[in-house]
């Protein structure tokens, strides 16, 4: 438990007026790595906050999310119509450090009914737009000869695909790693297939390519089909 007993040091010693602090990220879990950090969210009164900063103590990467209650609730707002969900993420699943005046136990409260409630739905227009992007870069990598750029065609498609299959089901979005994990949390399926096919294509093996559009082209039947012809946006004249 040292990264809790540094994280509690650190927050102790720099912000001791703090009226709340939560300890997130994957240091908590079983995901827990050589290179995690410590990510650690702390509400103050008022300035510094808020400020964003990357920092090493007792030997520990340690990321610090200082805000004030107002700063978070904008935060959240903007992450909430995003569909992404970091903050209510780190808030909702991270150890509670300090709580001077029961902040964080009711921004605990709030960012677990938010995640659980979901994300704004997908409108109809977003539906087809990101249909649209998904059917023109699949017919690319289709017609793709050089293995290079079809590199970047598997990386673009598995991220679009991931994307569409969440934001059609109702689930939240998240970036790098966390996009992995939220497709995996939400269909794991579908997430071993994607990233198996696109694991195929990218190293060129028999048949990946084809196994990989084709696992693509599911996800985009399953929202309304590929998209490309009668597309249209904005004004014609």
């Amino acid at each position: 438990m040292d990264h809790v007993q540094t994280a509690s040091e650190l927050v102790n010693s720099r912000f001791p007026e703090a009226r709340a602090a939560f300890l997130a990220g994957s240091v908590l879990t079983r995901r827990r790595t050589a290179t995690s950090d410590l990510d650690i969210v702390v509400l103050l009164d008022g300035p510094p906050a808020p400020f964003r900063e990357s920092l090493v103590h007792n030997d520990w990467p340690v990321e610090l999310f200082v805000q004030t209650e107002a700063d978070w609730r904008s935060f959240a707002e903007r992450e909430t119509a995003a569909r992404q969900s970091p903050l209510l993420a780190m808030c909702a699943e991270g150890l509670l450090l300090t709580d001077r005046d029961g902040l964080g136990a009711t921004l605990q409260a709030e960012s677990r009914r938010r995640l659980a409630a979901g994300p704004p739905p997908l409108s109809a227009t977003e539906c087809e737009d990101r249909r649209y992007a998904l059917t023109d870069t699949l017919d690319d990598f289709r017609g793709c000869t050089d293995p290079l750029e079809r590199t970047y065609l598997v990386a673009a498609l598995l991220r679009g695909a991931s994307e569409l299959a969440l934001l059609t089901g109702g689930h939240w979005l998240g970036a790098a790693k966390w996009l992995s994990r939220r497709l995996a949390a939400a269909d794991p399926e579908l997430h071993r297939r994607l990233t198996g096919a696109a694991a195929s294509a990218i190293a060129d093996r028999p048949g990946g390519s084809a196994e990989f559009a084709e696992a693509v082209h599911g996800v985009l039947q399953q929202a309304g089909g590929p998209i490309w012809a009668g597309y249209r946006r904005g004004k014609v004249s």
